[in-house]
């Protein structure tokens, strides 16, 4: 047990650090250092949420086998499933999906922050690619390519 005392600020700073509690198997994923380390700056909402979307996106598929790859559920309009193929954000408050939705047609989705709310599907790989698409991965990758290369505030 740590008996330290914290200054008022440590402890606000401590409310605002991301903190994550999942029961779901044995085991874990570790979480990347500028998920987990006190920030350089400060992230608005759409990053925060961006950051950990890409987290669940790749937990969910180390699950899925040779023959499935991810696809997102909106809740509420037409929106559907979304097989994703790009995510992005834009300060403070939006994030966009990219992708094409079950008909094939390609999809692009604005979401504020405050509306967010998506389950992860298992989707058959598309069957024109020998292999499913990894989108988690990829993303995880230029997160932390990006986050290396932006100067500390």
């Amino acid at each position: 047990m740590d008996d330290s005392i914290s200054t008022s600020a440590e402890a606000a700073e401590d409310d605002v650090l991301p903190r994550r509690h999942e029961a779901l198997r044995e085991g874990g994923d570790t979480l990347p250092d500028h998920v987990t380390q006190k920030p350089t700056k400060a992230k608005s909402p759409a990053e925060w949420a961006y950051e950990r979307l890409i987290l669940y996106i790749q937990s969910f598929e180390e699950g899925l086998n040779a023959d499935q790859e991810v696809a997102m559920g909106f809740v509420g309009g037409e929106t559907g499933v979304l097989r994703i193929e790009g995510m992005g954000f834009f300060d403070p408050d939006i994030l966009t999906f990219y992708g094409t939705d079950a008909q094939g047609v390609k999809t692009q989705l604005v979401q504020h922050v405050s509306q967010l709310s998506v389950s992860l599907r298992a989707m058959p790989k598309m069957p024109e690619r020998p292999a499913p698409n990894r989108i988690g991965f990829r993303l995880r990758r230029d997160l932390e390519k990006s986050t290396k290369t932006q100067p500390e505030a």
